[in-house]
């Protein structure tokens, strides 16, 4: 058996302004968006995510405790471009498993990690 992707469905209080923030700041594409069902697919690339306002996706006393992280291939050019229209995690840096990355807050308050190995940066593909 292969596992073939992994979209994650998380819960938002307000799709609407989570539909912006993935579009708008992060340049996502809404893909499909169902308001009976309070539920929005989001694509960028190859990554895609989903949001619901279902009650199954709706804490059940655990919550998400963890983070989100990107890999992306010019991680200094999007730290520029989000670094003054997020909220801050942490500031770009260079980690010592020789990655330079930096997290922000996405409108739900879910830690969104972007990252690019030190030995890829500056190259062009």
């Amino acid at each position: 058996m292969t596992f073939t992707a992994l979209r994650p469905i998380l819960w938002t209080d307000n799709i609407e302004e989570t539909i912006e923030f993935y579009t708008h700041i992060l340049g996502f594409t809404l893909i499909e968006r169902n308001d009976d069902w309070k539920w929005a697919s989001l694509h960028k690339d190859d990554i895609q995510m989903m949001f619901s306002q279902n009650e199954y996706e709706k804490s059940n006393g655990i919550g998400f405790t963890g983070s989100f992280y990107f890999n992306v291939d010019n991680v200094e050019e999007l730290w520029e471009d989000l670094k003054t229209k997020t909220k801050i995690c942490y500031e770009i840096e260079t980690f010592e498993w020789e990655m330079r990355e930096f997290g922000v807050y996405d409108n739900n308050g879910y830690i969104l990690q972007f990252g690019q190995p030190v030995d890829n940066i500056g190259k062009t593909e």
